[in-house]
């Protein structure tokens, strides 16, 4: 049996390790001996509990696995995967690092390593969708928008993190790049928001992230687009904080003593941002693909609306992000994906077989995504 070691038991961390040992042998890593906790009660689960951000742990780790999934925060992302590339395994990630991960391609080709990286549902599930149609089309025009929340609205922020609370700020402060007619622009987070209608939610709001990542180097699509999606109202008072300085990581001094002000912001923050036991959450995904197909203009808009699981008690965006990563993760090591080095989600995508794979995977735990075609 195929041994695979997941680094990191939080929300979506879990729903992996938990998913996976249905077929494999599984090991799941934190340094939070709670979140392993959590997995005590699944006997076919072994756990380690050990600070992977420590000098050389990652290596140390991973050496005896057949496969690693990397589900850290965002800022431990790219180290993690240089660190699993330097012991010579392979890894699905899905991290939301900042560093461009094809400055780790050489490396990875060297070690003959293939590290799939962004294996979420966006970025991932959306790259997914367009490598396929990509490969069977013209396309024009690519626009995702993609959100999680909490069914319960609840002021005065109408959120909580359904994943690293880290991540969640890199949404807000990070420049948006997106394609326009051909050209790449680029963008400050929470801009150019729009106001759209999502079923059965009703009105969302959508504003410019840095969530288009390796398409913008993969795919030469003229026009494409990634948006976030919250509740209306939220890019409002999240510029209020931003411009006030509660985002920045320049050092400010506070009676005698210098503080980041992004670290007391997320002290203030993450608690309050926190799901609580039984609180649903749900994950809306639209992806909007125009193009040429056979000489006729076609357009295909895929749907996702997904909610909590209330028998596994397994949050939405745990489910879309993490049941996504664990189809690849079975593609892999069914040996339906040979790419060596840094390989994206889009170019998993392109092969039929492989979409359809990831599809069905997807259908069997109830996570189904709706087509329409014009």
């Amino acid at each position: 049996m195929k041994r695979i070691v997941v680094l990191g038991a939080g929300l979506v961390g879990k729903a992996i390790a938990v998913d996976l040992a249905k077929s494999f042998d599984v090991t799941t890593v934190d340094i939070n001996h709670t979140s392993l906790e959590k997995l005590s009660s699944f006997t076919n689960i072994k756990t380690i509990l050990t600070d992977l951000s420590e000098e050389g742990e990652i290596q140390k780790v991973v050496k005896e696995f057949d496969l690693v999934i990397g589900c850290l925060p965002g800022y431990m992302g790219h180290d993690t995967v240089e660190q699993t590339i330097l012991a010579g395994k392979d890894i699905v990630d899905i991290s939301f690092f900042r560093e461009d991960p094809f400055e780790l391609d050489e490396l990875a080709k060297k070690h003959n390593v293939t590290a799939i990286i962004d294996a979420g549902v966006a970025p991932g599930m959306g790259n997914i969708i367009l490598g396929y149609h990509n490969a069977q089309m013209e396309v024009s025009s690519y626009k995702c928008y993609g959100g999680g929340l909490p069914f319960k609205r609840e002021w005065p922020f109408e959120y909580k993190a359904v994943f690293s609370p880290m991540d969640v700020l890199e949404e807000y402060i990070r420049p948006a790049r997106y394609m326009l007619n051909g050209e790449l622009v680029v963008r400050e987070a929470l801009s150019e928001a729009e106001i759209g209608h999502f079923e059965p939610i009703g009105s969302l709001e959508a504003w410019n992230t840095d969530g288009l990542r390796t398409l913008i180097k993969t795919m030469k699509i003229p026009n494409m687009i990634e948006k976030t999606l919250r509740y209306p109202g939220t890019v409002k008072y999240i510029k209020v904080l931003r411009e006030t300085g509660f985002f920045s990581s320049d050092p400010i001094l506070v009676n005698g003593e210098q503080i980041r002000p992004i670290d007391v912001t997320t002290k203030l923050l993450f608690p309050v941002w926190e799901l609580k036991k039984d609180e649903e959450d749900y994950t809306v995904l639209r992806v909007i693909i125009k193009g040429k197909e056979n000489g006729i203009e076609k357009k295909y808009t895929y749907n996702l609306f997904d909610r909590y699981d209330k028998e596994t008690e397994t949050t939405s965006m745990a489910r879309t992000t993490g049941y996504t990563c664990t189809a690849i993760a079975n593609l892999f090591l069914k040996g339906m994906v040979d790419h060596k080095g840094i390989c994206p989600p889009e170019y998993v995508g392109v092969d039929k077989k492989n979409f359809e794979f990831i599809s069905n995977y997807l259908i069997e735990r109830g996570v189904e995504y709706n087509l329409t075609e014009e």
